[in-house]
């Protein structure tokens, strides 16, 4: 199994800075063997967030799940719990919003089938 390696900040800017100033990702990847995924991860969180967002690059500090780093204060947390709570409610709505016009053509439709009365078909009934 391979030791993980740790790169610096400082090597994380010089990278994103040489993919955004138009080097192949690929030639980086060869000459420093760092999966290119890595590469493209680095170079979107320094064109997001410059320098700060490659700090935030790479393994999280709490277990997976955990709503709570170490370095998260109680206005993140809870900031980042009202985000999540206004998504969900967004995406509610557009679920309501689908499957009321869902149920508005469903109700029109039989209506019109209803109107129409009499049989299908008048083929094949002799008087």
């Amino acid at each position: 199994m391979s030791q993980r390696r740790v790169f610096t900040r400082e090597f994380k800017v010089a990278v994103a800075r040489r993919i955004l100033g138009g080097e192949s990702v690929s030639a980086i990847h060869h000459e420093t063997g760092i999966k290119r995924s890595v590469l493209y991860r680095w170079r979107d969180a320094y064109r997001k967030d410059g320098e700060t967002g490659l700090r935030l690059v790479g393994r999280p500090a709490a277990a997976p799940g955990s709503t709570r780093s170490a370095s998260s204060t109680p206005e993140e947390i809870a900031a980042k719990r009202i985000a999540e709570l206004e998504r969900k409610i967004g995406q509610q709505a557009l679920e309501i919003d689908f499957l009321a016009r869902a149920f508005k053509r469903v109700k029109e439709d039989r209506q019109r089938n209803a109107g129409a009365g009499g049989p299908a078909s008048t083929e094949g009934s002799e008087k």
